[in-house]
């Protein structure tokens, strides 16, 4: 019993300390996952794969305020008509994108936990005057959303940050109809140093929470999803593995030691850190 309070308090704690720091990154419109430094408009998103057509089409603010690490709608067959859930959804780009692919007759629901992300998301959807996009408060881990009742799933650098990712892995399922599919864009790591791993700071930088490929992998099958594929990767070079190490230390790096010590856990992760396109499909029939 004491174990599952430590243990749920502490996953209490990553929580409002990841809905703390994107809280301060959306209003200082910086961001979380790459860099903590302004950046122009789009920079960021078009990194992720986002093309000059898309991005022409959204609320500026929309782009600006994106801490994706892929573009999950890329690759994936909307239809009209479909129901869309985007677990984390932010301030509203991959929510936006979807709510146009699947038009009036479909339907879009984003999930984020953060305050201020909610409200810019509403404001990003009003301005974009769509009427089948909605978003609800709740938690990735326990989804405010019926059994069976979506056609997709869809997550933009989101997983990474939860605690409990066999949860998030379970409730996708759950959520899903039979024969619903997931797409999502992600960041895992093959290793990372324990010093990483306990750098509470690093944890909103989408790299301490990561998981290894395999394991992401194994827990969308043990949570029931068939078809399992990495549909792309992206393994992250030198410049861009300081970005995330430093995003959340700009304070330390002023002191030249601790700016070696921050390039050497670069070099350690090169080649072990990546961000993912992974799909999956709920099987039409499910044991019971």
């Amino acid at each position: 019993m004491k174990k599952t309070l430590k243990r749920n308090e502490g996953h209490a704690s990553i929580r409002k300390s990841v809905a703390k720091d994107y809280t301060r990154a959306i209003k200082k419109k910086t961001s979380c996952c790459c860099n903590k430094r302004p950046v122009p408009k789009g920079v960021v998103v078009k990194l992720a794969g986002y093309s000059e057509k898309e991005l022409a089409a959204l609320p500026e603010e929309a782009i600006t305020n994106s801490f994706g690490c892929g573009n999950p709608t890329a690759f994936t067959e909307l239809k009209p008509g479909d129901t869309v859930l985007d677990l984390g959804s932010g301030a509203g780009i991959d929510l936006l994108l979807a709510a146009k692919k699947v038009g009036p007759t479909g339907k879009v629901i984003g999930i984020d936990m953060t305050n201020a992300m909610i409200a810019k998301a509403k404001k990003n959807i009003a301005a974009a005057k769509l009427r089948n996009a909605e978003v609800r408060k709740g938690l990735i881990e326990d989804l405010p959303v019926e059994n069976n009742s979506v056609d997709w799933v869809i997550s933009n650098c989101v997983i990474n940050l939860s605690p409990e990712k066999p949860k998030v892995f379970r409730e996708i399922f759950r959520v899903l109809k039979p024969g619903g599919h997931m797409l999502v864009s992600d960041i895992v790591a093959e290793w990372l140093p324990k010093e990483i791993i306990a750098h509470p700071a690093l944890y909103s930088s989408c790299l301490s929470g990561a998981i290894s490929e395999k394991n992401y992998i194994s827990g969308l099958k043990k949570a029931g999803m068939k078809n399992v594929k990495i549909r792309d990767r992206l393994v992250y070079d030198f410049s861009q593995l300081q970005a995330f190490i430093c995003s959340e230390l700009q304070s330390d790096i002023k002191d030249a030691k601790k700016r070696a010590k921050l390039k050497d856990w670069a070099k350690h992760l090169l080649e072990k850190v990546w961000s993912i396109r992974v799909s999956a499909v709920k099987p039409k029939r499910v044991k019971k």
